[in-house]
């Protein structure tokens, strides 16, 4: 995986905000030139992600680190596990420590209730997806978790998809109207309107809306949409959206829609709880 200039620009950030001007500690303790070999241990069961980006924060200190991966993004470990072996300076590994970890706890939680969501609606031919409401800053990464969890990705940022929302359709004066203007400045992209009753349903289908996305209703109102929309005369993709939990997820997927969004895969995970320990 290339990462972005942004990215790796804000782990540059994050060190510089965790080191400042120098690692007091390391610095008095370790000699310049002593070299150590540290493990990267998981301590409890979760689905690892961002062993990229720890590579990318532990290179940006010394390009001369050896890495070797144990177990990838995307599996499952068990506490105990060693989830991979760097060696180089001491200094570096002990001053990398911290951001590094940091990362592997924060995508690795996502990855893992990501996985969760998906497990739970398995079979039913439903996809679960991220949302915008991301750490600011780490968009790349988070998103990144989200596939690594076997979610999907919903627009990245709001310069690559049309979703006409609430306060949209208030500044316009309607759905019919905010549709009319998104197909006739955008050609290019799908357009998709998010409702929160069945009448308005019906008036963003034919207002010509590519996708729906039903905001917070109730099971029974959405296994009507969908009994309103496969009986259309195009296809149209259904987004379920607001409260999903662990709990009723699969009664929602059951339902018959398309997708799942779930905004608590990246603002509501628990990071794993991942160490590296120096070994001499």
């Amino acid at each position: 995986m290339k990462i972005p200039r942004s990215v790796r620009e804000i782990i540059s950030i994050a060190l510089e905000e965790d080191i400042g001007i120098g690692d007091i500690t390391t610095s008095l303790l370790i000699p310049e030139d002593h070299e150590s070999r540290a493990l990267i241990i998981a301590k409890g069961n979760f689905v690892v992600a961002g062993i990229p980006f720890v590579k990318e924060v532990l290179s940006i200190l010394d390009t001369g680190i050896r890495f070797s991966v144990f177990i990838n993004d995307g599996s499952k470990v068990a506490k105990g596990d060693v989830i991979a072996e760097v060696n180089g300076k001491t200094r570096c590994l002990l001053s990398g420590e911290r951001v590094s970890l940091n990362i592997l706890q924060r995508l690795s939680g996502i990855a893992t209730l990501t996985n969760m969501f998906v497990e739970k609606v398995n079979n039913l031919g439903v996809k679960i997806v991220d949302t915008r409401k991301t750490t600011p800053g780490l968009r790349f990464m988070e998103k990144y978790a989200v596939r690594i969890g076997g979610g999907s990705n919903h627009r990245f940022g709001l310069f690559d998809g049309i979703l006409i929302k609430d306060n949209h359709i208030e500044a316009v004066g309607s759905i019919t109207e905010a549709a009319r203007l998104a197909r006739g400045g955008h050609r290019l992209a799908k357009v998709e309107v998010e409702v929160e009753n069945l009448n308005d349903l019906k008036e963003a289908v034919e207002a010509g809306a590519d996708i729906v996305m039903l905001d917070n209703m109730s099971v029974q109102d959405m296994k009507e949409a969908v009994r309103v929309v496969r009986n259309a005369e195009r296809k149209i993709i259904l987004e379920a959206s607001g409260n999903v939990t662990l709990n009723n997820v699969r009664e929602i997927a059951e339902t018959g829609v398309d997708l799942i969004s779930i905004g608590a895969l990246t603002h509501s995970a628990i990071a794993a709880d991942i160490s590296m320990k120096v070994v001499r």
